[in-house]
């Protein structure tokens, strides 16, 4: 039988059969599927490290030469010639946009980018002092409350339009969760500007006073939400398909993945790196603390090298590492952030410890620098992270509804507890 493998068990000498599926690109897979009917055991991979849960047409990842494409396109390639909105139309639709259809998708979600006025009430009932992350999660797991569901999500038309709403509506929730944190007054999407254009106007707008954005600006956090637009089955992603599995509605697949992306090992990560380069402070301390990175002893780690996917340069921290300096340039920043992160770099790419262990910068390394260069506050990180996740958490919502079959995700155990007592 071809296309198959045999295992064989050492204690019986019994053998299995399972069958192989080859991938258009990257590894193939064993179908385990059967594997408890046939031997009566369980398979353990501890982090799912080996495991594939779906099958997707999606993104595609190969950390060991550092490549990611969104349905065949290399990323380097779309954040040097189209937007974050071609990007979200090539997850959502499958293909890139025309010139038309853009400029029609761009009037739709600002259309849909006003939030219902009952869910400032919402804002209102939160603290000072919640963190941004608490109040998105809230907000867009309310947004079953404020928009009844009137759409059927069995319907094609009705549920891509549902992922419009979703997309269009986040940036405003994250817009109003900072006014309302920071007591500033209130401001509305301008259905003048872009969608990342407008985010930023949100971010900065006064009453009575005219915002001016430099394109680079637009430029560097359009790129930002970019990369982050889908990264395969991450621990966010996989949430979402995990909650989809069990027919919850949207708005509570992408509430879940939000609570996933908190964890400051995932979308926390960029904020991580500001705090240590605030904590390092001088470039001259560096040394020090990159002594201490070395030492297993120590409890210090250098944040934004390394990647649990990617064992070569992360493809998306080259293209944020040019952004950055021509960020840095354009808008006159020189603080000791960007002098320590820049030494930092330069002594871990000739270091033979930081090099055998391929512990190059990540995508969070540069673009907690590029956030900050723009003005938002550490605590706000996350939040863009999900607005530019957004798309692919939808794009993958969307890709296992129309599977043929759905089954709720259901993992085994290895039980090691009491057997009785």
């Amino acid at each position: 039988m071809s296309n198959t493998m045999t295992l064989t068990d050492n204690r019986n000498g019994k053998s299995y059969e399972l069958p192989i599926y080859d991938a258009t690109l990257g590894p193939s897979v064993v179908d385990i599927s059967s594997f408890y009917k046939q031997t009566g055991m369980f398979c353990y991979d501890e982090g799912l490290t080996s495991t594939a849960t779906c099958k997707s047409k999606i993104t595609y990842i190969d950390g060991e030469k550092g490549i990611l494409k969104h349905r065949g396109y290399p990323i380097e390639w779309l954040a040097e010639n189209k937007l974050f909105l071609d990007v979200v139309h090539l997850l959502l639709y499958k293909e890139l946009p025309s010139v038309e259809r853009l400029e029609s998708f761009r009037y739709e979600l600002k259309k849909r980018s006003f939030i219902h006025e009952g869910m400032h009430k919402l804002f209102d009932a939160f603290p000072n002092n919640a963190h941004p992350m608490a109040v998105l999660q809230a907000g867009v797991a309310s947004l079953s409350t404020f928009y009844p569901d009137h759409l059927n999500m069995d319907v094609k038309e009705q549920y891509m339009e549902m992922a419009a709403r979703i997309v269009a509506k986040i940036p405003t929730i994250v817009a109003t969760a900072y006014r309302y944190k920071h007591g500033f007054p209130m401001a509305y999407p301008n259905l003048d500007r872009g969608f990342t254009e407008n985010f930023l106007y949100m971010l900065r707008t006064y009453p009575y006073d005219h915002v001016k954005l430099k394109p680079i600006e637009v430029k560097a956090l359009d790129t930002v939400f970019m990369l982050h637009a889908d990264h395969e089955q991450n621990a966010s992603t996989s949430t979402v398909r995990a909650v989809g599995s069990t027919h919850a509605h949207p708005y509570a697949c992408i509430s879940a993945g939000i609570g996933a992306l908190w964890g400051h090992a995932h979308g926390g990560a960029n904020e991580g790196v500001i705090r240590m380069l605030e904590t390092i402070g001088t470039v001259d301390k560096v040394n020090e603390f990159i002594k201490r990175a070395k030492d297993k002893n120590d409890p210090f780690r250098l944040m934004g090298f390394g990647h649990r996917v990617y064992k070569n340069f992360d493809p998306r921290a080259k293209v944020l590492k040019k952004l950055r300096d021509q960020l840095i340039d354009e808008i006159g920043i020189d603080t000791n952030l960007i002098k320590v992160a820049s030494r930092i770099e330069e002594i871990a790419l000739q270091d033979d410890y930081f090099v055998q262990r391929n512990l190059y910068p990540n995508v969070d390394f540069h673009s907690g620098l590029i956030l900050k260069a723009l003005g938002i506050p550490n605590e706000m990180f996350a939040t863009l992270f999900v607005i530019g996740r957004t798309p692919g958490w939808i794009a993958q919502w969307i890709e296992q509804k129309e599977q043929d079959s759905l089954k709720i995700v259901r993992p085994r155990q290895l039980y090691l507890g009491e057997v009785e007592k």
